[in-house]
């Protein structure tokens, strides 16, 4: 399937400079305006803000008295300070639920340079290499200067690379520095503006090595339009989403980039409701003429054959791929040659969570039975439902979901005792209640999936798997790793130290509106546009590590370092390794 000329006008975009023509128009917040903002944001983080003990003690900081400081010179500031005041405040928690989001003229839409930045080996020794390269960068200019899939990056804006992938990282979310480092590489050349400022120069200049010879090329910021995600679509599934937004914006511009045919593909399931029939998966394309439904051999009932590295066809063409891979692992000292099931979950923002569950069952059966790799690299989450569900196709334990506790204040309460949140919040009133009394920080802890729909389709993989995570992994990805290591499915392995550690439950400020409308809390909707993020239930593990806090620590597995191989010839190393492991595990 060729790209359209629709995806090639979306990947041009606008250049960045022209971009902010447009922000000129966007209204200033008055001095009443952004007192109003710092008193809505003071109680809600006070009293809904669900991590906020854990990040007092952890990080010795209190975003409740640095807004109220704010507050007493917030009126003299121009608008640009009180908002980046405002935002280093909130990023100070270390928490990509909960962001604020300043009057904007660029909402959906994401600013990139056409190129993905990838590190490989140790973690404390890194190197940079550009692992993709967007068409529109693919010029007789760039080709003439060498610029090219596989370089190794050595500055950014005359910074040497390490140096500025940590300054960057000093700005972004996340507990731990390599959940930060991770980030930093994920926004050096995609930024969600809905979620954050345009970037601060209009260009960029790369050093770059050639051989031996160093050279540099500049390259402008530009512009895209991204759709919004499917959960803000959704009441009930956006009551119960645990998601980073801002990478599921950019993960979505990538696809964009990378794999225009996807994006096409998704593009017409969305306008005429059909699935396209070209097989396309993030970053390749091919002919529409693999298995198709559940295709079976008509002599055998096994599943179809297709060639290794052939993807299958998905109705859910942009956050599933899954194919048969080849590796080798060791017996003893005979190497031996494998096939591999590969299935990769690069999101769960779905609002059918019955539809995803279904799908992911059908791929399995396509693929080998005995090994499978689960891949969820950069997951940024979802919805919890299709997250927690999916567990059970790949274990005869009962799954237990993961819960998750309010913060036990009087605001908790009065939103749990409102009539109109009783089908909501009806579970943790009792709890709540009891705290006035028992002095609890947390109301008790509840399942946000209903344990029933944890087993109602049971085991259908009967072979062993291995998860592949890494600090991008947030959310809803935490929540199904968790659930993973904690019922012993089988091996985890991690890139990085862990998961993105993102432990809770997010509500917009729309629905956080809705929630406190019949109380005492209610608020307005703020001024000029601006919006809100925030962590409302606290997540804990089950099962093993019943009672552990997901947030600021991940789910840790089985330590692996990508190679050069992994980045450039489709993860091939990774493949060896977790069919080795897998092995050695079984």
């Amino acid at each position: 399937m060729a790209q359209s000329r629709e995806s090639a006008i979306a990947q041009k975009g606008v250049r960045l400079s022209e971009a902010l023509k447009g922000e000129g128009l966007t209204p200033e917040l008055g001095p009443q305006d952004r007192l109003r903002v710092v008193d809505t944001l003071v109680p809600l983080i006070e009293g809904v803000y669900c991590h906020l003990p854990q990040k007092r003690a952890g990080y010795a900081a209190d975003p409740v008295q640095a807004l109220r400081l704010l507050r007493q010179r917030c009126v003299e500031m121009t608008d640009g300070e009180f908002h980046l005041a405002v935002t280093g405040i909130i990023t100070g928690l270390r928490d990509a639920h909960t962001r604020y989001v300043g009057p904007s003229g660029l909402r959906g839409k994401v600013a990139l340079l056409p190129f993905l930045v990838e590190s490989y080996g140790p973690q404390d020794a890194p190197r940079f290499i550009v692992s993709k390269l967007a068409g529109t960068a693919n010029t007789p200019a760039m080709k003439k200067l060498g610029f090219a899939q596989g370089v190794e990056l050595v500055s950014w804006n005359y910074v040497p690379m390490a140096r500025a992938v940590d300054v960057y990282a000093f700005q972004e979310t996340g507990g731990r520095r390599d959940a930060r480092r991770a980030r930093a590489l994920e926004t050096l050349t995609f930024r969600s503006l809905d979620y954050g400022p345009p970037p601060d120069e209009l260009k960029v200049t790369i050093g770059f090595r050639v051989g031996r010879s160093l050279r540099e090329v500049t390259m402008p910021w530009r512009v895209v339009d991204i759709t919004a995600a499917r959960l803000g679509k959704n009441p009930q599934s956006a009551l119960r989403a645990a998601w980073n937004p801002s990478a599921e914006s950019v993960r979505k511009a990538r696809t964009l980039m990378f794999a225009p045919e996807t994006w096409d593909a998704n593009r017409l399931k969305t306008s005429t409701g059909r699935s396209s029939r070209a097989k396309v998966v993030h970053g390749r394309s091919s002919p529409g003429n693999g298995v198709r439904g559940s295709a079976r051999d008509t002599a055998t009932g096994k599943p179809a054959a297709v060639a290794i590295g052939q993807d299958l066809e998905t109705s859910f063409l942009e956050v599933l791929s899954a194919r048969r891979v080849s590796a080798t692992f060791h017996e003893g000292l005979r190497a031996r040659r494998a096939e591999v099931g590969y299935l990769r979950v690069w999101s769960f923002d779905v609002h059918d969570h019955e539809a995803f569950v279904t799908e992911v069952d059908r791929l399995l059966k396509l693929l080998p039975q005995d090994r499978l790799i689960v891949d969820l690299r950069g997951n940024p989450g979802g919805l919890i439902w299709a997250a927690e569900r999916l567990l059970q196709l790949f274990t005869d334990r009962e799954i237990q979901p993961t819960r998750f506790s309010l913060l036990a204040t009087p605001v908790t309460r009065a939103m749990a005792e409102s009539e109109f949140n009783h089908l909501e919040l009806d579970d943790w009133l009792n709890s709540l209640t009891d705290a006035v009394s028992t002095g609890e920080v947390y109301s008790k802890p509840v399942a946000l999936t209903d344990p029933s729909w944890c087993r109602d389709i049971g085991r259908t993989y009967p072979g062993t798997a291995a998860l592949v995570v890494d600090p991008n992994t947030y959310s809803s990805g935490d929540l199904f790793a968790a659930g993973w290591a904690d019922h012993d499915i089988g091996p985890l392995i991690s890139i990085g130290e862990a998961t993105g550690a993102g432990g809770a439950n997010v509500w917009g400020d729309l629905q956080l509106n809705d929630a406190l409308a019949s109380t005492p809390y209610a608020f307005d909707p703020l001024p000029g546009g601006v919006q809100f993020t925030m962590a409302i239930r606290r997540a804990i593990r089950s099962g093993v590590s019943d009672g552990i806090p997901i947030e600021d620590l991940g789910i840790r597995g089985i330590p692996y370092a990508p190679t050069r191989r992994d980045l450039l010839e489709g993860n091939k190393d990774l493949y060896n390794f977790c069919a080795q492991t897998l092995h050695d595990t079984s």
